[in-house]
């Protein structure tokens, strides 16, 4: 048995700090999401057309579920725990951003003010990203 495990073994090991060679993560996809459900909450308000107001609510909610996914990711396949002790603000900085894309942020508000809450916490995320990627 243990000469077909070496047989049959894995050769080289290799270690990345992400899933893919980096490059493919970046906070940008979940910022355009909020800026577009921010976009679709200033057009809300300034339209009374109820069927107009039905679509903005649908697609503010599919995209802030896209800015979850993206935080998501970021969370969970790109920082590492070398990042989260170099900024301990990070953990919570996630789950706030997230929840702000959730039930009682813009999934579940057409206030512009949610909207811009988002972008705030993809800033502070957006920066600390950087950040890591210069080391």
């Amino acid at each position: 048995m243990r000469l077909l495990s070496r047989i049959l073994g894995p050769r080289l090991e290799a270690t990345a700090h992400c899933d893919l060679p980096c490059g493919v993560y970046d906070p940008a996809q979940a910022r355009i999401e909020a800026e577009s459900v921010k976009a679709i909450q200033e057009k809300y308000q300034g339209n009374e057309d109820p069927e107009f107001r039905t679509r903005a609510i649908l697609i503010a909610e599919q995209r802030s579920e896209l800015v979850k996914h993206h935080l998501w990711v970021l969370w969970t396949d790109y920082f590492k725990p070398p990042h989260f002790e170099k900024y301990p603000q990070l953990h919570e900085l996630v789950n706030k951003a997230t929840k702000a894309a959730g039930a009682t942020g813009t999934k579940g508000s057409m206030d512009p003010a949610k909207g811009q809450e988002l972008l705030d916490y993809i800033a502070e995320i957006d920066k600390i990203f950087w950040e890591t990627k210069k080391g």
